[in-house]
């Protein structure tokens, strides 16, 4: 058995504009009756930039919050609303080729999260449940009142649930509301549902984002790091099933792995490094200071002129590849370089550290390294082995990186 597709223009459009992470996989979004109900228009659109097709299907009393229409168009495909002699919910989910890779129930309500628990299954959503259950991964998102979340019955029904092997992602708790996790959250939580584990069992630190020195207690020198080339790399060990640690300097950007280690100066930066040097891969992609300068007290008056002595720093780089044994990555960026020049370099600060790969980057060209979306970066092994990405989205660079780590190791 198969999909009922309907290829619309506007779902071409949108498809992996994102990224390709969900790329031929096939969703089933299960809505249930909960007001957060409205957010599955673009729940299912944000899905669909990171490369899925997503199938609706939805209870009676979502379609009295959301009318079937909005999440046809969001989707491009047909919405289920009702059980036919068309068995629709086998037609998704039956044990058969071409079945869907996910069932998402979102939002999920505590009356049908009991009624999947029970083995009941009176609606669309909890025939679906009940039909993909044993041979297709179930992912639920709650939402409902606090109240309602904190009941021990459905405490109970949502353990029981997990112990069966389905994936819970736990709501936020605010104003009272067991609220729907952001949309990124729930989109990040799939990726983690369907990735390949090709690195489960590793242990990963990540080094992420720029770091201040004090001159005052009112300012300081940074750099520009947006930290996201180092963050989506830690996501995708994170995906790909790795125990990831972040260690994270100054950035705006909001981190998605679990274990993340604040370090916003250099001191503090190079002490979790060094703390965490059994890791077994190590990814230095933090912009951390190069210097530092002796802080004063209070403010500096701006009457008159201030001269600054910039201290050097020691090396993260340099002591931790003398005493760590996991694989150590490194980058290094340069400006302005012809090609040669700039994987000569890399080569040789690669063999001057004793690490076993380095991600060189040229920031002086447009749209490359930092406060932007895109990097075009060289990977550089010990014995001089280069991979090219050409100018791409951090996240496809930060896939390739990864890549060219777990073929080494």
């Amino acid at each position: 058995m198969g999909f009922a597709q309907t290829r619309s223009v506007h779902r071409k459009l949108i498809q992996g504009t994102k990224s390709e992470k969900l790329s031929g996989k096939r969703i089933v979004l299960c809505v249930c009756g909960s007001i957060a109900a409205v957010e599955c228009i673009k729940l299912a659109r944000e899905l669909m930039r990171h490369g899925a097709e997503v199938f609706s299907v939805m209870s009676d009393a979502a379609q009295k919050i959301i009318h079937p229409y909005a999440l046809e168009f969001a989707s491009g495909n047909p919405v289920v609303t009702e059980l036919t002699g068309k068995v629709e919910h086998v037609d998704l989910v039956g044990d058969y080729p071409g079945k869907a890779d996910l069932v998402l129930v979102c939002p999920a309500t505590a009356n049908t999260i009991s009624k999947i628990a029970s083995g009941i299954d009176d609606t669309p959503v909890t025939s679906v449940v009940s039909t993909g259950i044993s041979h297709v991964p179930i992912l639920i998102v709650p939402a409902m009142h606090a109240s309602m979340y904190e009941n021990p019955i459905i405490k109970k029904n949502i353990h029981f649930l997990e112990e069966e092997g389905i994936t819970f992602l736990h709501p936020k708790m605010e104003e009272g509301k067991a609220k729907l996790p952001d949309i990124i959250d729930i989109v990040y939580a799939v990726m983690k549902e369907l990735y390949e584990k090709d690195l489960a069992g590793k242990t990963v630190l990540v080094t992420a984002g720029g770091t201040i020195e004090e001159i005052d207690d009112v300012r300081f020198i940074a750099n520009k790091s947006s930290g996201k080339m180092g963050m989506y790399i830690a996501e995708e060990f994170d995906l790909r099933g790795a125990s990831v640690t972040l260690v994270l300097g100054r950035t705006s950007e909001k981190p998605m792995v679990d274990t993340v280690v604040r370090a916003g100066s250099f001191g503090k930066m190079y002490e979790a490094v060094m703390e965490r040097a059994s890791s077994d891969i190590i990814v230095l992609a933090a912009a951390a200071s190069d210097f530092s300068v002796v802080k004063r007290k209070g403010k500096i008056t701006s009457n008159n002129g201030v001269t600054l002595e910039l201290i050097p720093n020691k090396k993260i780089i340099a002591d931790i590849g003398k005493k760590s044994d996991g694989f150590i990555v490194g980058f290094k960026a340069e400006h302005s370089l012809e090609q040669d020049v700039l994987i000569t370099c890399a080569h040789r600060k690669l063999t001057e550290y004793g690490i076993d790969m380095m991600v060189a980057n040229d920031v002086g060209k447009p749209d490359r390294g930092f406060q932007v979306d895109t990097n075009e970066v060289f990977i550089v092994d010990k014995d001089k082995n280069v991979e090219h990405v050409p100018l791409s989205s951090k996240r496809y660079v930060a896939e390739r990186i990864v890549d060219a780590i777990r073929k080494r190791i």
